[in-house]
């Protein structure tokens, strides 16, 4: 049904080198890009993720109760992604650890506030 997901930036360049980590990791890379914006992901694939200047020219801001999740394939791929996160401009929002009984997580900021978690079912 989500097609992707756009999130705000106030500075590219200092995004793109947080995406492009977490992208890495996740096995996929940039698939387009253009001055104003960004995206990942693989062109027929799941949901990308791409990071966009506001088309309005105001700044960037978070949605307040906004959170992209990003699927792991498993509880060692949440703990690096936090971590890559942290090492690229994030912010700690939780660290990895089980939530319940099925499922395991990570809660982190990008360099512009926006929220994202890594997780994992079962």
């Amino acid at each position: 049904m989500i097609g992707y997901v756009t999130l705000g930036t106030n500075d590219m360049e200092r995004g793109a080198k947080f995406y492009d980590a977490i992208a890495a990791e996740l096995g996929v890379g940039r698939m387009m890009e253009f001055d104003t914006a960004i995206a990942w992901g693989t062109p027929g694939g799941g949901a990308g993720v791409g990071l966009i200047k506001p088309f309005d020219g105001n700044a960037a801001t978070v949605g307040n109760g906004v959170m992209v999740a990003l699927e792991a394939k498993d509880k060692d791929q949440v703990d690096r992604l936090h971590a890559i996160a942290l090492a690229n401009g994030g912010t700690c929002e939780g660290p990895p650890g089980p939530r319940g009984d099925t499922f395991y997580a990570a809660y982190f900021r990008d360099p512009d506030g926006n929220k994202l978690n890594a997780f994992v079912m079962g």
